[in-house]
């Protein structure tokens, strides 16, 4: 039994490795800013969540007068649940709304063109097509 839970432990605690490492290479490899906050948020929620996981079973198949510890990391988990995608959410529409475009391949919508990446436009042209209809 202790070994299957040291195993299972060892598979979560990879996993959310893995998924820190892929969103780190996605936030050097994606061309704008939009796409890296999501591999960033993607990176939080997920890698951060399966490290806490493996940490909590291995904490609950340990025993021992640590009874506190399980809660604290659900504490923590909760709370990575809840700000993560709060805090992407923000940073993106304060992105939007100070004229940054998201990067659009030529020919997707009405007008689009490729921007080049960080490209940042000013307060009149955040977001305006053909048409008059914002994005």
């Amino acid at each position: 039994m202790e070994m299957a839970v040291t195993a299972l432990t060892w598979v979560l605690l990879m996993a959310g490795a893995f998924f820190l490492l892929t969103g780190a290479l996605g936030m050097v490899r994606l061309p704008d800013v939009f796409t890296r906050m999501h591999a960033a948020g993607m990176t939080d929620t997920m890698g951060a969540g399966l490290i806490l996981a493996g940490l909590l079973v291995h904490t609950l198949a340990g025993g021992g007068d640590l009874a506190a510890v399980p809660v604290r990391l659900l504490l923590i988990l909760g709370f990575l649940w809840f700000t993560s995608p709060i805090a992407t959410h923000a940073t993106a529409k304060a992105a939007l709304s100070g004229g940054v475009r998201p990067f659009t391949l030529a020919g997707e919508g009405s007008g689009a063109r490729e921007p080049a990446p960080g490209e940042v436009f000013s307060a009149g042209q955040s977001g305006e097509r053909e048409g008059g209809a914002t994005s």
